[in-house]
């Protein structure tokens, strides 16, 4: 499989929005830097003011091991999850990446989110590209497996 771009309708994912139709990883590679200061991927990805995102497509919200989430406040991920099980499929990482605030309203995440449609795609495609381990896995069946309707 080509790492560069990785044609996601083709495996019959059908998406509400175009950008999802085709998705590059270099890209959400590049756009991932975003998130960098905050977040980590990969084989050797530790917890830093937000959690590890290694295995969040598909994953339950608030079960990152050693991070420390908010308070269960209303509003914040916590109680959100414990009042229903919620889970990161693309929907509601699509919202989020959006406009952080308007997903989790007393949320830790200060980032204001990403404005670009394909650049919400390119990234979700590269955290899918990552197992809950840190290592690289092909996206497809994860994304294909997330692609629900929000949680």
């Amino acid at each position: 499989m080509k790492r560069r771009s990785i044609f996601l309708a083709a495996i019959g994912i059908v998406f509400a929005a175009p950008a999802f139709a085709e998705a590059d990883l270099e890209a959400g590679a590049k756009v991932f830097k975003k998130c960098a200061a905050c977040h980590a991927v990969g084989a050797k990805a530790k917890n830093k003011v937000g959690p590890t995102l290694n295995g969040v497509v598909g994953a339950a919200w608030g079960k990152v091991e050693g991070y420390k989430y908010s308070g269960g406040k209303d509003g914040t991920l916590l109680q959100m999850a414990e009042a229903e099980e919620r889970v990161w499929d693309i929907p509601s990482l699509d919202a989020y990446l959006l406009k952080p605030k308007d997903v989790i309203p007393k949320g830790k995440m200060a980032f204001a989110g990403l404005k670009k449609e394909e650049d919400r795609a390119n990234v979700i495609a590269y955290l899918a590209s990552f197992d809950e381990a840190g290592e690289e896995t092909d996206p497809a069946p994860v994304l294909e497996a997330a692609a629900g309707e929000g949680s």
